[in-house]
């Protein structure tokens, strides 16, 4: 196992990291449904549950942002404090962090920015375009919360450090508040607050890693089960959908912007993420196929991550200009069959902008090692 005095990189971070994003993509070309509304003409988006909900368990397990967001906790714990052991300064860690993501980023909204302006002067489809190119772009938000918390990372595992666990209670009860008051009264500016809220408990309780992989298991139990019962509780008060993904029909979303529910669901899977993590280790610190894998997802999953929609928008575009196919608006026998054919041309298509983007993601900063528990 590894060794707690190595400044070396933990390879299940990488790994969970990686997967996170990773499933994010998959799910999204798999069971997103686009359509075009009759009454605006502007590309809408749907969901295999709208059809199918009796799926919502899945995305208690495969609705992995918190998860993402938790090891990204870490991750920033262990690099702040290799930044600081060299000299380095608050200013220089965050500007480090937001150069790495924001060049990708720009190119992104540059890019499909001279797109739609193209697409609208030679369709004259002004609404459709936009609408396209807002639903291209929406991986941003990610992005977009995930600097925040760079920025407040320093300061939080400062308050952590000092105060531990105080700063992750009054995470979780601002953002308990935050639902009562817009359940309550109706206060859509506190869903907003939890925008940042939610995510950043996911993150602050990241800081604890290193404490819970060093814990007996009967902690990681307890994640499991508490994060069960409280999604149970939430799910049966009627306030709560059951899917931690948007669905039409229901009257709010649990990630749009971001409830209590969601931090549920990061106790879940933090709770599953620790019970796996002897087993998979293992197989990760040995040279092979596991790590090799690890090495590569790792590397291209954030562009991936970034560039999936344009992947999709292009393979569909593709479709239509080639075959004028597109894709059926209800999850009927045509719809499952196509997957493989747009999944697969999506990919192909996107491949070559996460190559050329994927360098920047190479040799990032090292994330040492907790205590491991004996598998």
């Amino acid at each position: 196992m590894s060794d707690p005095a190595s400044h070396q990189r933990d390879p299940f971070v990488d790994f969970v990291r990686a997967f996170a994003l990773v499933v994010v993509v998959v799910w999204h070309w798999t069971f997103t449904i686009l359509h075009v509304g009759v009454d605006d003409d502007q590309i809408h988006t749907s969901s295999v549950l709208e059809f199918n909900y009796d799926l919502w368990p899945l995305t208690w397990v495969f609705q992995v942002m918190p998860l993402f967001f938790f090891v990204g906790g870490y991750a920033h714990l262990r690099t702040w404090e290799s930044h600081r052991r060299k000299g380095g300064g608050y200013g220089s860690f965050v500007w480090a962090r937001v150069v790495r993501l924001a060049v990708p980023s720009l190119a992104l909204i540059a890019g499909w920015t001279v797109l739609g302006i193209l697409a609208i002067a030679w369709t004259d489809q002004r609404e459709l375009i936009l609408s396209a190119v807002i639903i291209i772009l929406s991986p941003l938000w990610f992005i977009a919360v995930y600097l925040v918390l760079v920025v407040i990372a320093p300061p939080m595992i400062w308050l952590e450090q000092r105060f531990a666990p105080l700063p992750l209670v009054v995470l979780i009860g601002l953002g308990f508040v935050d639902d009562v008051l817009r359940f309550s009264n109706g206060a859509e500016w506190a869903a907003l607050t939890n925008l940042v809220v939610v995510w950043a408990a996911c993150h602050q309780l990241g800081f604890s890693y290193g404490s819970l992989v060093r814990a007996p298991r009967s902690w990681a139990w307890s994640f499991v089960v508490g994060g069960l019962l409280a999604l149970y509780g939430l799910i049966s008060t009627g306030l709560y959908p059951a899917s931690m993904v948007g669905v039409v029909g229901d009257e709010i979303s649990n990630m749009s912007p971001p409830t209590m529910a969601i931090i549920a669901v990061c106790a879940l899977q933090v709770g599953i993420a620790l019970l796996i993590r002897p087993w998979l280790l293992v197989r990760l610190e040995r040279p092979g196929r596991w790590s090799r894998f690890n090495a590569l997802v790792n590397r291209f999953s954030m562009p991936l991550f970034l560039f999936h929609s344009t992947g999709m928008a292009l393979a569909l575009v593709l479709l239509d200009g080639l075959f004028d196919w597109t894709p059926p608006e209800l999850t009927d026998a045509e719809w499952w069959l196509s997957r493989p054919v747009v999944v697969g041309l999506a990919f192909a298509i996107t491949l070559p902008i996460i190559l050329v983007f994927g360098k920047r993601w190479s040799g990032g900063p090292s994330s040492p090692s907790p205590t491991a528990t004996p598998a």
